[in-house]
């Protein structure tokens, strides 16, 4: 065994060490962003889904005031129909009390 050789082995295992430690801490550098992507891939979606929610929501609202709107329409035309009705009946009765 040469002079040298155990201090290039202890070298070589020391270089060893170094690679492993830094092969570690990419991986847990690389963990730590995917959890970090996930985590804000988690935080976009429950956004997405709020304001999925707030936009039916609003839709639902939307309708349901059109629905209201078109039966206070529908209640007016059907008023002034029945009214119209009665005034005709009225000048019917009339005319009919002239001869």
């Amino acid at each position: 065994m040469a002079a040298g050789e155990p201090t290039r082995l202890a070298r070589q295992e020391e270089r060893r060490a170094i690679a492993a430690a830094r092969d570690e801490r990419h991986a847990e550098r690389d963990r730590l962003k995917r959890e970090e992507r996930e985590e804000e891939q988690r935080r976009i979606e429950a956004k997405a889904a709020e304001h999925q929610a707030a936009a039916d929501a609003l839709a639902q609202a939307e309708r349901e005031r059109r629905e209201r709107v078109n039966g206070l329409i529908a209640r007016v035309i059907k008023d002034e129909a029945a009214r119209k009705a009665e005034r005709d009946r009225r000048y019917a009765d009339r005319k009919a009390r002239q001869k």
